[in-house]
Formats: structure tokens, sequence, C-alpha cells
């Protein structure tokens, strides 16, 4: 075998490898999709993120009182680490926007946060903010009753 036929095996086994794992995963893709119960699995699973996303709104409706509100406050930024561990970042991100809403001192907050997560993460949450703080005040505002 010649010198360069050498150098280009590696490539051709990668690019062999590589087209093999491609095959399994559409093959996969393909099966998954086209099983009889796909649609509606797909269907729970976004009814249940669904009343997930009404009951973290209903849990928004429940911050009169501090302790709650505390409580509120560091379940989301766990939520958030747990969510930013699994590479879950737009799960993660809302969590700590929720978080950053509730809290009393947010500028000390995004401090911290800035100089702990990733960059490109920090400038998400920037974005977020100010849909966090409108869904917790369309939330409170919802269920006062004393406003009119």
């Amino acid at each position: 075998m010649e010198r360069w036929a050498w150098r280009a095996l590696p490539w051709l086994v990668a690019g062999a490898c590589g087209l093999a794992v491609l095959g399994y995963c559409l093959y996969f893709d393909h099966r998954r999709r086209s099983a009889p119960d796909f649609k509606r699995r797909l269907r729970e699973k976004r009814r249940k993120e669904c009343e997930k996303a009404k009951k973290r709104d209903a849990e928004l409706c429940e911050m009169k009182d501090t302790a709650k509100l505390q409580e509120f406050f560091l379940e989301e930024i766990q939520l958030g680490q747990e969510w930013l561990a699994r590479g879950e970042h737009n799960k993660s991100i809302e969590h700590l926007a929720n978080a950053i809403a509730v809290c009393t001192h947010p500028n000390q907050l995004m401090h911290v946060l800035k100089h702990t997560l990733p960059p490109h993460i920090f400038e998400m949450l920037l974005h977020n903010i100010p849909y966090a703080v409108q869904r917790l005040e369309t939330a409170l505002s919802d269920q006062d009753p004393t406003v009119e």
C-alpha cells in the first residue's frame, strides 16, 4: 500500500463510523415518529408541561407571604442550577429569571450570576428577565382582589 493510502485510512474509517451513527439516528427517529402512540404521548407530554406552567403561575399568586416568597426564591435558584447542570439552558434561564423577579436585592444576585454563569447564558438571562417580571406582575394582579 502506498504512503498516502495509510494517511487516508483513518479518515475513511472515521467517515464510515460517522455515516453509521447518522444512519442509526435517522432510523430510530423514523421508528419513534411512526409509532402508533407517538402523537398521543407527545400531546400528553405537552399537556403536563402546560399544567406545570399553570401550577408555577398559581405559586406566583401565593407570594403575599414573605416565607413563601423566600421558599419560592430558593426553589427557583435550585431548579435553575439543576437544569443548568443537565444542559437545559432555556429551562435554567426561566427559573433563574423567576428568582430574579422575586428577589429583594436583584442587583447583588445579578452580580453573582454574571461571574458564575457562562457569558452567552448570562446574556440570554438578561433578555428573559423582563418577561419573568411581566409574568409575575400579571399573576399577582390577576389574583389581587383589592385592585379594581
